[in-house]
């Protein structure tokens, strides 16, 4: 491998950067430097992971890499799970930089078959930000920790030169607790689960590039920006054990997701693409934009792979909750094709719908 680096075309005069420490070189050896697909999503962001981050820090609870670390403390167990948030602009239709910081975390506690409690709230300011605009932000942020049910107990403040931020950068970190019984994760995702989404996709990615390009339509597509610890709650009293995994698609959308499971459980998924829920005014969006639906990130949705028994129970639980009203049944996991994602398209056609390199959309989260 080593032999194999010599012989990438330095990008400068420099010298060409030392790899030979990493694990496995080769996947990241033609990025010497940061892209904005490092931080898609996508296959770049799991090379960078696998390859960098996961060899240096090693241990039990991270190499799961799921939403959030899974912990044993003082007898009990808990769930701890941090994340950044950079999105451009700060405030969009259905929400804002604020709503994002606290369900983004809530959901990612929740996922992970936990009960959110409490919350860190990390700010990088820039100079010149304005205060009132900073105001919104904060008082975003304490309203949907109070509809989460979720506590902000800590945090920390710092501020950069003018040019050398975007605003505002905000960090928060989340710890919940575990119920006693379940445990969900891809390494539980059996041939035959039925995967069920709680509702139509890429909402907000839409709301994002629609602000972005000026794009105006006949019903204004808004974030779907929430958190869903209250409906995950009712679909694991409802279901319990039967629900074997839970994910929300965020960056790189239903298809990074599914792919991202289909490889860490070693199954195929098959979705059928009529049973996908996507709003009119999101399908027209992306048509116009060449953007594909099933890449693009939800803010407000959770995938579901459930005991097939179990499917039409989780889909009546969803459905009679305000968050799940579009829940829909999009597909199964089969022993056949795995480790891959597979569309069953209207004219009775399969076609394998891969994880993309990076991410449709920079900075939508």
């Amino acid at each position: 491998m080593a032999n194999d680096l010599n012989t990438i075309a330095p990008h400068s005069e420099k010298a060409a950067p030392d790899f030979s420490n990493w694990s496995c070189p080769l996947p990241l050896a033609d990025y010497p430097s940061i892209v904005m697909g490092h931080g898609g999503g996508g296959k770049l962001g799991s090379e960078l992971v696998e390859h960098l981050f996961l060899p240096a820090f090693r241990n039990p609870a991270l190499e799961n890499l799921g939403d959030a670390a899974v912990l044993e403390a003082a007898g009990a167990r808990i769930a701890l799970s941090t994340d950044s948030f950079v999105v451009q602009p700060l405030f969009f239709p259905g929400g804002s930089i604020g709503e994002l910081a606290v369900n983004g975390t809530v959901n990612d506690l929740a996922v992970s078959g936990a009960e959110p409690k409490f919350l860190s709230a990390s700010f990088i300011l820039e100079e010149g930000f304005s205060v009132a605009q900073l105001a919104a932000i904060v008082d975003a942020m304490a309203k949907s920790a109070a509809t989460a049910g979720v506590q902000i107990v800590t945090g920390d403040t710092k501020v950069v030169e003018r040019g050398h931020g975007d605003g505002c950068y905000i960090t928060t970190a989340g710890v919940g607790v575990l119920r006693a019984g379940i445990q969900v994760g891809p390494h539980r995702v059996q041939p035959g689960d039925a995967v069920i989404v709680s509702g139509t996709i890429g909402d907000h990615g839409m709301a994002i590039m629609s602000v972005r390009e000026g794009l105006e339509f006949e019903s204004p597509i808004r974030s779907d920006c929430a958190a869903l610890n209250g409906m995950i709650a009712e679909v694991l009293d409802a279901a319990g054990a039967s629900v074997h995994a839970m994910r929300d698609p965020t960056r790189g959308g239903l298809a990074s997701t599914l792919n991202e499971i289909a490889q860490s459980s070693n199954v195929g998924i098959v979705v059928n693409e009529a049973s996908v829920p996507v709003r009119h005014e999101v399908q027209s969006a992306c048509e116009l934009l060449g953007l594909d639906p099933v890449y693009v990130a939800n803010e407000g949705k959770v995938v579901f792979f459930v005991a097939p028994e179990a499917a039409d129970r989780v889909l009546a639980v969803l459905r009679a909750h305000p968050l799940g009203k579009d829940a829909a049944h999009i597909g199964h996991a089969t022993a056949e094709h795995k480790r891959m994602l597979v569309a069953r398209t209207a004219m009775g056609a399969n076609r394998v719908i891969p994880t993309m390199i990076g991410e449709q959309l920079p900075r939508i989260c």
